[in-house]
């Protein structure tokens, strides 16, 4: 493992010119370029020729997640400007039932301008479809960086937090990006099958996808299967320690059908990830098998994957049939018919990938977690891939160009 956290993050790097960096989607989503990595063949293609590329039969697997309008705007009577990004909830801790609220819930978040904003309760005036809301934060909690428990309420029980949130919240497109959010960013940054509501960021690589795509992978009988990971705002920090051993990698939450698992413990052809977070619930749910098959009575809260488990778990190399089965096999014996866990996994140069074959992807930022993962998958040949993007004017980051790497 010592391998592996001496990793330097300077290795890691390359030179990204602004003009590269996409600003904005492409109207049409599914005429942006795609890069193909095919055990070392590079060609250019256009993502709408995806399914021509992909293995017959292969299934792909999706992060079904819907972004939230995470950033909330308050104004304090100096008029002062607060921002409050909402990262996770707090109480009630479930997703859809911190949604459903219909009084108050809290949330974890971080704040701009915090050094402004004391001890006072901070209220919105909303009038939504005529019925007008006082819509208030409160502090609840703080700590030594930006990020705090906010207590939110509200004075009508017509509206969830989800929908108070809807009406006044921005979405929270990349900070790299260096704009607020627009009107077209409610469309753009959303993939076309987002459903379950929960991520402050979204899982770029599916922003590709459209119904034609769709289409033409079921005519390549390529099965198309779906979980859910909230994306949290982790994905945007940068690596700052030198060695990647100092790096604290985000916890994201995420939830994953026993009926894929059931699939999953009987497909035997390949596995292609849209996005590296369908890559980081894929080989979390790995491991999870592993720690079943090692101890099956082991309960919920000690399935969730830390950052440096799957270097040190003793185990033998179970197959990723093995580890599927088993999974499948102790959710049914609790009459799971999901699991909902969370990961902290990260993948880094010298992981030994146990479920996918392949991934679609975005190209990501320098000495980034994510950029790593990518390199995990490709060794050195990320920098022929990256090398050869910058020269032929790809679009790079969020709303930029993608990726179809295969083995």
């Amino acid at each position: 493992m010592n391998q592996v956290q001496d990793i330097y993050i300077q290795d890691y790097t390359y030179d990204l010119p602004e003009e590269q960096i996409a600003n904005y989607a492409l109207t049409d989503r599914d005429q942006s370029r795609l890069l193909i990595w095919n055990n070392r063949e590079i060609a250019d293609e256009r993502f709408d020729h995806l399914p021509d590329f992909l293995p017959s039969g292969s299934m792909l697997i999706f992060n079904n997640t819907r972004v939230i309008r995470a950033r909330l705007f308050f104004k304090k009577l100096t008029g002062a400007r607060i921002e409050i990004f909402c990262l996770e909830p707090l109480y009630p801790a479930e997703y859809t039932q911190s949604f459903s609220q219909t009084e108050s819930c809290n949330w974890k978040c971080i704040i701009g301008n915090l050094k402004k904003w004391k001890d006072e309760v901070l209220v919105q005036t909303l009038e939504i479809n005529g019925n007008q809301v006082f819509f208030k934060a409160e502090k609840i909690k703080s700590s030594d960086s930006n990020a705090c428990g906010v207590k939110f309420s509200w004075d009508n029980p017509l509206f969830t937090f989800a929908e108070i949130l809807e009406f006044t919240g921005n979405i929270p497109i990349p900070p790299y990006l260096h704009r607020e959010s627009e009107e077209i960013d409610l469309t753009s940054y959303q993939t076309v099958y987002s459903k379950i509501k929960g991520s402050v960021a979204a899982p770029t690589a599916g922003l590709h996808f459209t119904e034609d795509v769709f289409k033409a992978l079921k005519k390549k009988n390529i099965s198309c299967e779906e979980v859910t990971l909230h994306v949290g705002a982790g994905t945007f920090q940068p690596v700052k320690s030198e060695t990647i051993g100092e790096h604290e990698m985000h916890t994201e939450h995420f939830i994953v059908s026993r009926k894929l698992i059931d699939q999953l413990a009987v497909f035997e052809a390949k596995i292609i990830a849209v996005g590296t977070t369908s890559v980081r619930t894929l080989e979390s749910l790995y491991f999870m098998g592993c720690k079943v098959i090692n101890n099956p009575e082991i309960d919920i809260e000690q399935l969730p994957v830390n950052q440096w488990e799957p270097y040190s778990l003793p185990m033998r190399n179970y197959s990723r049939l093995e580890a599927f089965k088993a999974l499948a096999a102790w959710m049914l014996q609790r009459r799971f018919t999901e699991l909902s866990s969370s990961t902290q996994i990260i993948i880094l140069p010298g992981y030994s990938f146990k479920v996918i074959s392949g991934m679609v992807t975005n190209f990501h930022q320098p000495q980034s977690t994510l950029l790593l993962l990518i390199a995990a998958f490709l060794g050195d040949e990320w920098k022929r891939i990256y090398t050869h993007a910058l020269s032929e004017n790809y679009r790079f980051l969020s709303y930029g160009d993608s990726n179809l790497y295969l083995k």
